[in-house]
Order: structure tokens, then C-alpha cells, then sequence
């Protein structure tokens, strides 16, 4: 389907293609070659992490362990 970019970089994506994803208000976008790929991002309400937070003070985790995780995580690829 076409669709144009206006004067201020923005793109309106026809309701026929939207209907085909799941419901959301944000996508993660990307250039892959020379196509602009969008892919429909579900938000996390911030309620969710909070619960997660509890979880890991009460397992005992502090934030000091967590950074050293992450570290050692990204270290790995």
C-alpha cells in the first residue's frame, strides 16, 4: 500500500495493514537494507516492574548485583 511522508517526517499507516498486527500504540522501527521494518512493541506498565523489584529485594538481590549481571551479560555476546 502507498503511503507519503508529510513536511514534518511523519508517516500515517493505512488502517489495512494495522488491523493485521496486534493492538498497539508504539512499534520498534528499523532500516533493514532499504526497507523501513516496524514491528508492534508491547509497553510494560511501570506497576510490573515494581512487582519485579519487590521480588528481587525480598529474594535478596540488590541493585549492586543486578549491574554486575547485565555486565557479565552483555560481555557474553
Amino acid at each position: 500500500m502507498l503511503t507519503k511522508k508529510t513536511t514534518k517526517n511523519q508517516l500515517t499507516i493505512p488502517k489495512a495493514l494495522l488491523d493485521r498486527l496486534p493492538e498497539t500504540d508504539y512499534f520498534d522501527a528499523e532500516v533493514v537494507r532499504d526497507a523501513l521494518v516496524l514491528r508492534p512493541v508491547r509497553m510494560v506498565p511501570a506497576v510490573d516492574i515494581d512487582r519485579v523489584r519487590d521480588g528481587l529485594e525480598r529474594s535478596g538481590v540488590g541493585p549492586g548485583e543486578v549491574e554486575r549481571a547485565v555486565r557479565w551479560a552483555r560481555k557474553k555476546k
